[in-house]
């Protein structure tokens, strides 16, 4: 009974933890992802400190933006972005109150108060305001060593539009852009509706001075070849579709000019994503359109912290009512596929229905599929 007794002792005093290799331990971190998360598993033990930084797949959820207006008041709760039209912002990692700083005691002691962030240069990358530290998503994964798929996450869309507007857009970016997708709607009547809301915040005629567009009809075969009303072209329609695209071609390369520094810091990446909580636009880059933003460093906008984007070749295809299978019908349906007008010829290789249709999740996957089908309309957009 007593040698019974004392195998108890002994086993409890035993750490099974301790005992799973390391590789399983970073089998779980690599499933956890979300940077917070991890940086709460890395002040546990010396143990977990050291294998956190060798995470593979991080995910980082930015808490609020600060504009460089704002970074001398007092930080609001999250809320809309100001975004990359009305003013630069900077992505702020909101960090921890004092003195619970998980986060800081994984990437180790730092300065506090050192002004401003400067989200492009990598520098200056802590805010303290109001007793909360402020990381960018820089400062955040600078002790990540061998990270190699990387989402970061923003609370909201940049682009302000009307209740009820659709607005999506995907990009895909090297060392400038490489293609972009947007789709787009007037009016969402669905089956089932959300409450989801959009503010609005519309500066077209700013926006439109940034680009010539030069626009030429075209004629694409398809299922159903119904043409554009001329009401489109009086009505405003026409313009409004150009602000949209201006607009969602301004935010994917602000958000591109944002990457470079954790880019060139992370040379393990091979896949990057920067989208938003609102699921408005997403950014994305492989393991070769990294590597050539490495090797050839990106042209910036001279107005502002943004990469410059290169002459475009761009095909719409409209639908004044959409109904999906599931019952929704999209209002002004409009999707815009876009390429540099360099590459346009280069890449015709690649079937345009398979890159533009598998854009987008669904139900909007189903909608642009239907839309390629439809006449296509050629324009062309001068850089800006």
């Amino acid at each position: 009974m007593s040698s019974f007794g004392s195998d108890l002792t002994s086993s409890s005093s035993i750490d099974h933890f301790d005992l799973l290799p390391d590789s399983l331990i970073l089998l779980i971190f690599n499933r956890i992802g979300d940077v917070k998360a991890l940086g709460r598993c890395g002040v546990v033990s010396r143990r977990f400190h050291e294998l956190v930084p060798q995470v593979e797949n991080v995910v980082v959820r930015v808490d609020c933006v600060i504009s460089d207006d704002d970074a001398s008041s007092p930080v609001g709760s999250s809320g809309k972005a100001r975004g990359p039209i009305l003013g630069l912002f900077h992505l702020v990692f909101s960090g921890f109150v004092r003195p619970f700083q998980a986060l800081g005691q994984l990437l180790g002691p730092k300065r506090l108060g050192s002004g401003p962030i400067t989200g492009a240069s990598g520098h200056d990358d802590e805010l303290d305001q109001g007793g909360i530290t402020h990381h960018s998503p820089t400062q955040v994964l600078k002790n990540f060593s061998e990270i190699r798929s990387l989402r970061i996450e923003l609370p909201s869309g940049e682009l302000g539009i009307e209740d009820g507007v659709l607005l999506k857009w995907r990009a895909d970016f090297g060392s400038t852009l490489d293609n972009c997708v947007i789709l787009g709607a007037s009016s969402v009547i669905s089956a089932n509706p959300t409450k989801d809301s959009l503010s609005l915040d519309n500066n077209r005629d700013e926006l439109q001075s940034h680009v010539g567009v030069g626009v030429g009809v075209g004629v694409g075969g398809g299922e159903e070849n119904g043409s554009i009303p001329e009401s489109f072209y009086t009505n405003g329609g026409l313009k409004l579709r150009v602000v949209w695209t201006i607009s969602s071609l301004i935010a994917a390369s602000a958000r591109h000019y944002l990457l470079q520094p954790i880019i060139s810091e992370h040379k393990t990446l091979d896949s990057l994503v920067m989208t938003d909580a609102d699921g408005q636009g997403v950014l994305s880059m492989n393991r070769d359109q990294l590597e050539e933003l490495r090797v050839k460093p990106l042209s910036a906008s001279s107005a502002s912290k943004r990469t410059l984007v290169p002459a475009l070749n761009m095909r719409l295809w409209y639908a004044p009512n959409l109904e999906l299978p599931d019952g929704t019908v999209l209002k002004g349906a409009t999707l815009v596929a876009i390429r540099p007008s360099e590459q346009a010829g280069a890449k015709r290789q690649v079937s345009e229905g398979s890159w533009v249709s598998s854009a987008f999740e669904e139900p909007f996957g189903t909608a642009a599929k239907m839309l390629v089908k439809r006449r296509t309309y050629c324009l062309e957009m001068n850089s800006f």
